[in-house]
């Protein structure tokens, strides 16, 4: 079982939902991840979620994608990237990683160099958002091979065929995005978003993570009472990155957004 099957299994036994920020590897500053991570899982972070820069990030907002452009000017490149993660690693830090990248830098790295890499690294998981199930033969079994989970994403569009594929083919969680369109900070969660969920779990067990929109404690709260996971992504960039110290914004606000799940929890028990 790998170490995001295990925390989720965890937090579930415990009634608890699992908080996973997202921060963009080498924002703002080229070493930032590196105390940036260790702080927001002090401040109750179960999972990170670790973008990899790019520079065409298409289902990304317009925050997601400054942080990007950001990094690559600071001169992250793919194999910087899991050397952070190696250093995370090497200095104490145990919660699983999950890698967001699109699949060009894969791609070029090497689907097989990539997947062995990251796993030497201490990636725990990889999320590909332009790479379909149906497409993505060569790099399920790569990663599979380096126990390294492949995370697929459903929208709110999915039809069931689309959510058997993926509750099939997806490791370790799937990812839920609550709304239509790119990344960014919204103000209300999506309606739908309690129908969307349930037709996802009729279908399978896995653990389903919410992100894309959530930028507030309140709506941590809401996605927290449905799924396994809340995905806290623009409002974290926004937060560290307008910020004079980016650790203390950055522990500040997860630390915010954990005391709005765990709010959540202790109403439903």
């Amino acid at each position: 079982m790998s170490r995001i099957s295990q925390t989720f299994g965890r937090l579930q036994a415990e009634g608890r939902t699992a908080l996973m920020p997202y921060i963009t590897l080498g924002y703002p500053e080229k070493t930032s991840t590196l105390d940036l991570v260790p702080a927001i899982a002090a401040a109750g972070a179960d999972l990170v979620e670790l973008g990899i820069p790019f520079s065409d990030p298409l289902a990304d907002g317009p925050t997601i994608q400054a942080s990007s452009q950001q990094a690559l000017e600071n001169g992250m490149t793919l194999a910087l990237c899991l050397e952070q993660v190696g250093t995370l690693r090497d200095r104490g830090v145990t919660i699983p990683f999950v890698l967001m990248s699109y699949y060009n830098p894969i791609y070029q790295y090497g689907i097989e160099r990539f997947a062995e890499d990251a796993a030497t690294a201490g990636v725990d998981g990889v999320i590909i958002p332009d790479l379909p199930p149906e497409e993505a033969e060569a790099t399920m079994d790569a990663c599979q091979a380096h126990g390294v989970d492949l995370v697929f994403l459903l929208a709110p569009t999915s039809n069931v065929d689309r959510i058997r594929i993926v509750a099939q083919r997806s490791r370790g969680f799937i990812y839920l995005v609550s709304v239509m369109g790119t990344t960014g900070a919204r103000e209300r969660i999506a309606g739908d978003l309690p129908g969307f969920v349930a037709r996802v779990r009729a279908e399978t067990d896995r653990p389903l993570a919410v992100g894309f929109g959530i930028s507030s404690p309140d709506q941590a709260a809401q996605v927290a009472a449905l799924a396994d996971g809340v995905i806290v992504g623009s409002a974290l960039i926004r937060a560290i990155g307008g910020a004079e110290d980016a650790v203390e914004a950055g522990r500040g606000f997860v630390s915010t957004v954990r005391s709005g799940v765990d709010c959540a929890q202790t109403l439903l028990v």
